[in-house]
């Protein structure tokens, strides 16, 4: 089992048009919005979609949701429990086996080695927590970003009418016309190396990275309307790094180009790339 040992920095561009990239459900689902302006993309929203990815590559994923349910299983309890070594942990009245208990859930599932997961169940006398060695910061957008809100009917009654008028039942639509935004991560070694989070692992979240909006339209992202423009994949030649996780995501620009007011386009930017020295990079074109 080849340990990741290498300290990974990764950064991309997310280009959106005429999409909903995040709904937030206390402001009627609108796109996410910072209070300056700024559309921002959660951090679990964006691992729910590596989630996705993953389970779309055939990988073991615990936390699946139910329209991405690939085993039927209802609950995290159930799928923890479907694990004959887990449910016998997790019965016991007196003090399970921690160290066994993380070793098999790592083991089983990816998501778990890579974000880590809590295992606190109703009932239950284990109370884990999970550490994981890859971190993702919430995306935010290059420039401010404006919001189309549109008014919208149903065109068929849910239920029979007793007046027998058409349906006028109203309903809103949120989308954000273009923006880019910024997604940024690292993957810590100490951690890998507690959980067994190997270098083929790391493979696997750079391609869910790179394909990170494949099948995932709908009616808030039809297709096409959100990619991944570019990801930049920084290896390092030790397990703590030979720079700061900062300056190697501040070591890529991006910035208006000149005479550009109100960007319409990935095309109205211009990316510079300040190489580090003795820092493997490799950039990738998203799908």
């Amino acid at each position: 089992m080849n340990i990741l040992k290498n300290k990974i920095d990764f950064k991309a561009f997310i280009v959106v048009e005429n999409a909903n990239p995040n709904g937030d459900p206390l402001s009627g689902n609108e796109p996410r919005i910072t209070l300056d302006g700024y559309g921002e993309i959660s951090d679990v929203c964006l691992k729910r979609k590596v989630r996705n990815r993953l389970l779309d590559m055939g990988e073991n994923i615990f936390v699946q949701s139910d329209e991405k349910n690939h085993d039927g299983l209802k609950s995290l309890k159930d799928r923890a429990d479907s694990i004959e070594e887990l449910k016998e942990e997790l019965s016991k009245r007196k003090e399970a086996n921690e160290d066994l208990f993380s070793k098999i859930a790592n083991e089983t599932w990816i998501d778990v080695r890579s974000f880590g997961q809590v295992f606190a169940f109703k009932g239950s006398q284990l109370s884990l927590g999970i550490r994981g060695p890859v971190s993702l910061h919430p995306a935010f957008s290059i420039d401010t970003i404006e919001v189309t809100n549109l008014q919208i009917t149903k065109s068929v009654n849910s239920e029979p009418s007793v007046s027998g008028k058409a349906s006028d039942t109203m309903g809103m639509k949120h989308r954000v016309d273009f923006g880019v935004y910024e997604l940024k991560g690292s993957i810590n070694v100490q951690l890998a190396e507690k959980n067994g989070f190997t270098v083929d692992d790391s493979e696997k979240i750079k391609e869910s990275i790179i394909t990170l909006f494949v099948n995932d339209a709908s009616a808030a992202r039809p297709e096409g309307s959100m990619n991944i423009h570019k990801l930049y994949w920084w290896t390092h030649n030790n397990k703590i790094g030979q720079y700061s996780t900062k300056k190697v995501h501040e070591s890529i620009k991006i910035n208006k180009k000149k005479g550009i007011i109100v960007p319409k386009s990935i095309n109205d930017y211009e990316i510079t790339e300040n190489k580090l020295d003795n820092l493997k990079l490799d950039i990738y074109e998203g799908l």
